[in-house]
């Protein structure tokens, strides 16, 4: 419960950080030519606010919502979300927003994306100048990646040091390598100390590579137990600091992916268990381990719900924690890959950090916007998430470097998904006045009244589908 209100308490203030500033961009350019703004709200408030107050001599109202969704800056004389129809039926006052011309009202639609994006930059600027960037290099991992079956049929052997493609060296083990392994027609890899290339086929499915179990690669990381906790069943077997697993349940283990993969295919079948005698069956398990050359062999009993207790959640975790461990079930720990290996850290000064940020931000951008293709296929519309799945991808424990990176990233997709053309959104707006300024002629109102209740519909439906597969993840449906 503890880890859920943490993740939470992080989504809810980055969300409204960015709202806030969001709306404020709209506010700043509205205010700087004179358009009045009737209601600046973080949250909406259907029916009812929590608190709202008028400055003395203001013509503005600020309040806050009780419907964590967004928020709204209300610009008088302006078809938006709030469908205030009534307005637009009064005589046009050169206070308002359809008085202006076109290109302040494109100012005005587009501030909120501009400063989500801006901040985007100055986040990771400042992330870079606080802490500098620290990473593993991918040539560095010495023990090389574990492959699935399909990366083994293109030519790749568990151990292959995965080091670049026609495209260049890769910087570090994450997203970008995927994309790029994805893309490429050449891998080049170190296989037993010699370098040499494998062939791709330049069209391998991102989301295919990411969302299979196993993954397509991952970091191999060796079965040595690191330490084992007093009174586990791990303990009561007799395993120690520095046992290798060797195998588990009749079968060899090469590595602790191998016996992850294993523990996984026992929660399937765990799954189906109808009585208690069932669960138990499933939970037995012997397991191999080798001390100094000698093998010893034991038979132990798995926890209620066979989790491993260790899930990579974000990228960056791996790289900026340290002493990290993996926690079995069983009772014993085992270091995690980015511990084997030491990390990188490159420092940039003040004003250095500013071209790297920038650097660094479009780059997310673009391998945000290239992953959009994925979102149109089946398996991709299964994927999208909501709420849930955002707030999940904040760390269990309060960490500013994970809060902000992670703010800095969310800002980047509300740009984004701000600028589309859909009615409704900022990219709707944008579009109806680009039109507006190429042919001289504004739509009518009507058509643009319909085209926020179109573009609304649209949203509200988007909404559902993404909670409604948080929810059915949660359940174990998909």
């Amino acid at each position: 419960m503890e880890i859920i209100l943490i993740k939470a308490l992080q989504f809810m203030l980055a969300i409204s950080i960015l709202v806030l500033l969001h709306e404020g961009g709209h506010f700043f350019f509205a205010r700087l030519f004179g358009i009045r703004v009737e209601k600046f709200y973080l949250f909406f408030d259907p029916w009812f606010h929590l608190f709202e107050f008028k400055p003395k001599n203001s013509e503005t109202t600020y309040g806050m919502g009780w419907l964590p969704l967004g928020g709204y800056c209300k610009i008088a004389g302006m078809i938006d979300e709030s469908f205030d129809t009534d307005q637009m039926k009064q005589p046009m006052q050169p206070w308002e927003f359809r008085a202006k011309p076109a290109w302040q009202r494109l100012l005005v639609m587009v501030g909120g994306v501009l400063v989500n994006f801006l901040l985007a930059l100055f986040i990771y600027s400042m992330l870079l100048f606080t802490w500098g960037d620290t990473y593993i290099p991918t040539k560095d991992m010495t023990h090389g990646m574990k492959f699935n079956s399909e990366a083994k049929e293109l030519g790749f052997r568990d151990g292959d040091i995965v080091v670049g493609t026609e495209n260049g060296e890769f910087k570090e083990y994450g997203m970008d390598m995927f994309r790029d392994l994805s893309e490429a027609t050449r891998a080049d890899i170190i296989r037993n100390g010699k370098a040499m290339s494998i062939s791709l086929p330049g069209e391998i499915n991102l989301l295919g590579m990411l969302k299979t179990e196993p993954k397509f690669m991952a970091p191999l990381t060796p079965a040595v137990t690191d330490s084992v906790i007093p009174g586990s069943a791990a303990a009561k077997a007799g395993m120690r600091k520095g046992d290798r697993i060797v195998a588990f349940n009749g079968k060899p283990i090469d590595s602790y992916n191998e016996f992850t993969d294993r523990i996984g295919r026992l929660m399937d079948v765990m799954v189906t268990a109808k009585t208690p005698a069932d669960s138990m069956k499933v939970r037995r398990a012997t397991i191999v381990t080798e001390r100094a050359g000698r093998l010893d062999t034991a038979d132990v009993v798995l926890s209620a719900d066979l989790k491993l207790g260790f899930t990579i959640k974000h990228w960056a975790e791996l790289y900026k924690r340290t002493g990290r461990l993996l926690y079995d079930k069983l009772g014993f720990t085992i270091k995690h890959w980015a511990e084997l290996y030491k990390p990188v850290t490159k420092k940039y000064g003040f004003f250095e950090s500013f071209p790297a940020g920038v650097k660094y931000g479009c780059g997310i951008l673009k391998g945000y916007v290239d992953d959009m293709k994925y979102v149109f296929s089946a398996e991709g519309a299964k994927s999208v998430g909501g709420f849930g799945t955002i707030a999940n991808l904040f760390p269990a424990t309060w960490n500013w470097y994970a809060f902000w990176e992670m703010t800095a990233f969310l800002s980047i997709i509300l740009a984004f998904m701000n600028i589309l053309p859909i009615p409704a959104l900022d990219g709707g707006h944008v579009l109806f006045l680009l039109y507006e300024m190429i042919t001289r002629r504004k739509p009518s109102e009507n058509f643009m009244i319909k085209a926020e209740y179109l573009g609304f519909g649209i949203l509200i439906l988007l909404m559902v589908m993404a909670n409604l597969n948080d929810i059915l993840r949660w359940l174990h449906l998909m």
